[in-house]
C-alpha cells in the first residue's frame, strides 16, 4: 500500500522578476510564493541565532538560504547589486522594502497620494464601464498593498457616484434593488448595463 503524504505537490512556480516597478505587486506574489514553500517565516523573523540546538539552527540556516535564493532569482540583474551584500533573507527583504516601499512616512506620502487619485477618479465620457471598473479596482489594490482598509461597501458607491451622467438612471435602481452593504467589487453582476441609444 502506497504511504499517503500529507505535503503540496511541488510544481515549479515561476518567480516574478522584480525590475524597479510595481514592488507592491511583485511584493504580493513573492509572499505568497514564501509561504507556499513554508520559508515566510523566516524572512519575516530572521533566523534564531541563539538557537541551542545546532541540528535545528543549521535547519533554519538552510531554509534561510532557500528563501534567500528565491528572493535573489526575483531581482533582475541591473537591481542585484542593491542586495548583494545582504547575508540573509530577511536583511534582503527589507533592503527591498525601505527602498521601493519606503518607511511609514514614505508609506503615509504614498497613500496621501492614492487617496487623492481615488477621491478624483471619474469615468471618462465614452469609456466602457469595464475599463472603469478596472482603474478603480488598481487603484484600491493599490491602497491596500500599503496597508490602508478599504470597505468594498466605500468601493461599490465610489464606482456608482463617479460613472458618467448617461447612467443617471440606473444608478437609483441598482440602490433599490441591492443592499450597498452586502455587494463586492469582485460580482460584477449588479455593474450597471450600458444604455443603449445614448452616447
Amino acid at each position: 500500500m502506497a504511504k499517503q503524504t500529507s505535503t503540496l505537490p511541488t510544481a515549479s512556480t515561476p518567480i516574478p522578476v522584480f525590475k524597479g516597478k510595481g514592488y507592491e505587486y511583485w511584493s504580493i506574489r513573492m509572499k505568497t510564493i514564501l509561504r507556499s514553500r513554508d520559508l515566510w517565516d523566516l524572512v519575516q523573523d530572521g533566523v534564531d541565532v541563539s538557537e541551542k540546538d545546532q541540528n535545528k539552527l543549521k535547519n533554519s540556516q538552510k531554509r534561510d538560504a532557500h528563501a534567500m535564493t528565491i528572493i535573489q532569482q526575483g531581482i533582475h540583474d541591473q537591481l542585484f547589486s542593491r542586495i548583494a551584500a545582504a547575508s540573509m533573507a530577511k536583511e534582503t527583504w527589507e533592503v527591498l522594502k525601505m527602498e521601493y516601499e519606503g518607511d511609514s512616512q514614505v508609506k503615509a506620502i504614498k497613500l496621501q497620494g492614492l487617496r487623492r487619485d481615488f477621491e478624483n477618479l471619474s469615468m471618462k465620457e465614452g469609456e466602457p464601464i469595464g475599463e472603469y471598473f478596472g482603474r478603480v479596482m488598481a487603484l484600491v489594490s493599490q491602497k491596500r498593498a500599503y496597508g490602508e482598509t478599504i470597505a468594498d461597501q466605500a468601493v461599490v458607491e465610489k464606482i456608482l457616484r463617479s460613472l458618467t451622467p448617461k447612467f443617471d438612471f440606473v444608478v437609483p435602481s441598482i440602490e433599490v434593488a441591492y443592499d450597498l452593504s452586502s455587494l463586492t467589487p469582485v460580482k460584477r453582476s449588479w455593474v450597471p448595463p450600458i444604455p443603449r441609444g445614448k452616447n
